[in-house]
């Protein structure tokens, strides 16, 4: 199969639906040559639907990013699909309620947001580098954080510590020839952004703000800027930000 990733081993977390980002990355994933494998948490049978709409099944493991037994035993349980990996694919954030109120939010609150959207790259990558002995590309997923928006709150906060998360890990992976960089995605009406209170007034801004446009239900350019990151046509480029996100990011007032 011809492809910019034919013949390479993709996982992809964070897919729970076919409206998420993560979806059309592994979908665009499989049509450019990969074999792709999912990981779900919490309701696996849905993940496991999902997984049959991509154009070919992938299997589906389960993985808590949390729960060190989860973690100490991925690449085992990946080798039972895959003989390695290539590629790994980070979509995954949550931040409870209270993360969404920025001067009354707990410790509590904050620590859940930073763990699971932030150390878990890290998490994540050094569970899966036994796979990647001739190194990889590891792609995460942000929302840019340079700047405060409305609403978004400590999970703001935690998207920058992903984004110096991921420079982190740059640096202390490339002698093993191992990339980090993210994509910075425009907002999408996925079921995440369901979780965000106000979620429409901050998507608001991409409505009279992006200059090449920007679609909130169609997740497929956000995909295939993951897809690009995953790819060997980035050999060199690690610890980097990529906005796909209408140009947003650029304008000024």
């Amino acid at each position: 199969m011809s492809g910019i990733l034919a013949g390479k081993r993709i996982l992809v977390t964070g897919v729970i639906t076919d409206g998420s980002i993560a979806f059309h990355a592994a979908k665009v994933a499989q049509e450019e040559g990969a074999e792709v494998v999912l990981t779900g948490f919490g309701r696996l049978s849905l993940v496991q639907r999902i997984a049959k709409r991509l154009p070919k099944e992938a299997p589906v493991i389960e993985l808590d990013v949390t729960d060190q037994e989860h973690l100490d035993t991925l690449a085992d349980r990946v080798r039972e699909h895959v003989d390695g990996l290539d590629g790994v694919v980070h979509s995954v954030a949550f931040g409870p309620e209270g993360a969404f109120d920025f001067l009354n939010a707990t410790w509590e609150d904050v620590s859940t947001a930073v763990e699971v959207s932030a150390f878990s790259l890290k998490s994540l990558t050094t569970a899966a580098l036994p796979l990647m002995p001739q190194g990889g590309s590891v792609v995460g997923l942000t929302f840019d954080a340079q700047t405060a928006w409305p609403k978004y709150d400590w999970m703001g906060v935690a998207k920058a510590a992903l984004e110096s998360t991921s420079r982190y890990l740059a640096r202390d992976l490339g002698e093993q020839n191992v990339r980090c960089n993210l994509v910075s995605a425009g907002p999408i009406k996925s079921m995440a952004a369901k979780s965000i209170p106000g979620f429409e007034e901050l998507a608001d801004v991409w409505n009279h703000r992006a200059p090449i446009g920007w679609d909130l239900t169609d997740p497929e350019p956000a995909g295939r800027g993951v897809v690009a990151l995953l790819s060997d046509f980035f050999p060199r480029t690690t610890g980097e930000i990529v906005h796909v996100d209408g140009g947003v990011h650029m304008m000024g007032a």
